[in-house]
This record gives structure tokens, C-alpha cells and sequence, in this order.
């Protein structure tokens, strides 16, 4: 072999060795980003029981702790450092409320008993598309509640809500709540004054009119720069952000200070990922970023947290916010959506459906 061939032969090697080498670098920097080792990510089988889960009104209360404990924080919990703690105050408004439900009065011929109402009450608790309640008067709190069993009543009401996200009450949904009631009120014993149904119908619209000029639903995308990222790394990232997981996969909440209260964000990505049976495979190219104005407090200043957020999570995972077309946003675009929220929030208050209020989440639900 001559000089001359074992030089091609050499240069021949070399530049397969560099090909294989720039190959085996673009994968390993297009390779979705995982989870740094030192800090497990969250959201597997093994996490599920220690992880708080997103708030719900049904939700079971927590166990209590023996002898004290700890907070998830840290912090040791001494049981009789409670007894020093303000009472939590009941809000104002909850139940049935003139405002945004038709309400008939149901008076009984005798009291009732709480078992009674109980058996009475019809199997399904809406009237079309619309939440269907009935309240009995508490003669010792003089507060509506649910029938209770072992109580008895004197005077109950039914009601129906006059809109929500999915319109406002039609004829046919009034006639089902008449005919609910009716049903309740014969069951035991009792008279029902039922309210106008044009005018109920009437309000409905007009209140369906203000809910959907006043109803904000916003959504950012976060969008990865350069590598995707796997799940597991979004959630380690999201999770020292403050986020914790959801009641789907695929979901993040950052919880609300007051508990039971509806997450202050949420974060989302692919759930069909998330479910995989080898997630820290899968590429994520975005997550989206979302706040329910409605549905947050005022006072948990939701807009800028999502400002914090985004920013946090795009500097630590080199990402970039976009709007819902996957166009960039510069920070100056979120000054007018400032000003705009602080209005929204102000003609809410104005309706006594302040952002966060028990009607206000009924209402924009």
C-alpha cells in the first residue's frame, strides 16, 4: 500500500469519526431535557400519596396529627398554638343568593323533619345545564343549609342558577326547576311560590350578558428555545416554582393561599405523555400557562404571579412565552393586561361578583 492510499485511508477514518461524533452531539443536544438527578422529579406511582393534590369541593379533609407535626413546609406544628389562632370567618354570600339564582319559597303545612326533605329531594340536583339546590331554614343558626339529617324545618326554598359558562336559563331549564320543586314540595306536604318565569327568563339573559363581557380566561405558552424537555423535567421545574400536581395528568396547580380555595394558575402539558410508559422519552416542545380571573382572588395578585412564573420558568428551562398562536411576547405586552384586569376586577366588585366570591365562581363555572 502506497504512501499516498494509507493517507486517503486515514483521512477517510477521520472524517467518518467526525461525522459519528457531530451526529451523536446534535442527538445528545436535541434530546429532550430530563430531570437533574440530585432532586427526583414528581408526579410518579411511588409520589402519588405524599403529594397535595389539586383543591376540589368535595375533597376529603386531611388527617389530623397526633401530638403535633409537621407542615409541608417544615415548620413543627405544636397542636396548642391553635388554640391562639383567629377563627376563620364564614363568607357572606354562599348558597342560593338572589343575585344569580330564581328562588321559590317552599312553606310546609308542619315542620319537617331533616330525613324527610332528605328522602324527598330529587335524584338529580340540575335543571338542564343549571345547578338545581334545596335549603331548609336552620332555626337555631337562621342560616340556609342543606337538609341534615336528626333536624327538622319549618321552611325551605329551591332554587335555580340563572347562567353559566354553558348560557343562561331557558324556558324548558325553569320548567324542570318547577317541576323539581313541585315534586319536593308534594312529597312533603308543602306549598311553592314560584317567581314569574318571563322575568326570571329575562333576568337570566341580561345577567349571561354581564358574565360574558366580564368573563377572562388567559392562556400563555411557554416554548422551548433550543432542546425539548421531558416531562419529568417539567414537573422538577414547575414544582420549585410552587406548583404541585393536579387531578389529571399532564396538569400542575399553584395552590391558592386559603385552602379549598381554586388553584391561582395552572399549568399544562400533553397528558398522553405524561401517561406514557417511558415518559422521560417523550419530547415536550411547550406548556401552557393559564389563570381563571374569575375564579382567583383579587388579593392573590394571580397576573403578576403568572408574570414571576413565566419568567422563572423560562430562564431556568430556556424558554420563551408566547401567546396562543406561538408568537413571542415581549414584556411591554403585558402592561395594557394589567391595566384591563384591574378594571375587570373593579366592575366585578361593583356586581357584588368579586373575583374568587363563592357566586363569582358559581356564576363563571
Amino acid at each position: 500500500m502506497s504512501n499516498f492510499q494509507l493517507g486517503l485511508l486515514i483521512a477517510g477514518a477521520l472524517v467518518l469519526i467526525l461525522v459519528i461524533a457531530g451526529n451523536a452531539w446534535n442527538q445528545h443536544r436535541n434530546a429532550p431535557k430530563r430531570p437533574r438527578p440530585d432532586e427526583p422529579a414528581v408526579g410518579g406511582p411511588g409520589d402519588a400519596a405524599a403529594l397535595r393534590q389539586e383543591p376540589a369541593l368535595n375533597a376529603a379533609p386531611l388527617p389530623e396529627m397526633a401530638g403535633g407535626g409537621t407542615e409541608p413546609g417544615g415548620h413543627i406544628v405544636d397542636p396548642r398554638d391553635t388554640l391562639d389562632l383567629p377563627l376563620p370567618v364564614a363568607e357572606r354570600r354562599g348558597g342560593l343568593d338572589a343575585l344569580i339564582d330564581a328562588i321559590a319559597p317552599i312553606t310546609p303545612e308542619r315542620p319537617v323533619s331533616g330525613d324527610a326533605a332528605l328522602a324527598a329531594l330529587p335524584p338529580t340536583r340540575r335543571a338542564g345545564s343549571k345547578p338545581f339546590a334545596v335549603e331548609g331554614l336552620n332555626e337555631d343558626t337562621q342560616q340556609w343549609e342543606t337538609p341534615q339529617s336528626g333536624r327538622s324545618y319549618r321552611h325551605f326554598h329551591s332554587g335555580v342558577q340563572l347562567a353559566n359558562r354553558t348560557g343562561a336559563l331557558n324556558e324548558i331549564e325553569f320548567s324542570e326547576f318547577v317541576m323539581k320543586t313541585q315534586q319536593f314540595a308534594d312529597a312533603i306536604g308543602a306549598t311553592a311560590d314560584f317567581p314569574d318565569m318571563l322575568h326570571e327568563v329575562a333576568r337570566a339573559k341580561e345577567l349571561d350578558q354581564f358574565a360574558s363581557d366580564h368573563d377572562a380566561q388567559l392562556t400563555f405558552v411557554l416554548r422551548a428555545r433550543q432542546a425539548a424537555w421531558s416531562p419529568g423535567y417539567v414537573q422538577q421545574n414547575a414544582t420549585r416554582a410552587g406548583f404541585v400536581p393536579g387531578a389529571m395528568p399532564g396538569r400542575m396547580v399553584l395552590p391558592a393561599a386559603a385552602s379549598g380555595m381554586p388553584p391561582v394558575l395552572t399549568l399544562d402539558f400533553d397528558a398522553q405523555a405524561a401517561m406514557s410508559d417511558d415518559p422521560e422519552q417523550t419530547a415536550l416542545r411547550d406548556v401552557a400557562l393559564s389563570l381563571d380571573v374569575a375564579q382567583v382572588e383579587r388579593t392573590e395578585q394571580p397576573f403578576a404571579r403568572l408574570r414571576d412564573v413565566a419568567q422563572a420558568l423560562g430562564e431556568a428551562m430556556d424558554g420563551v412565552l408566547c401567546d396562543g398562536n406561538g408568537t413571542p411576547l415581549p414584556a411591554m405586552a403585558f402592561d395594557p393586561i394589567t391595566a384591563d384586569l384591574e378594571q375587570l376586577y373593579d366592575q366585578l366588585d361593583a356586581r357584588e361578583l368579586s373575583a374568587g366570591s363563592v357566586l363569582a365562581r358559581r356564576l363563571f363555572s
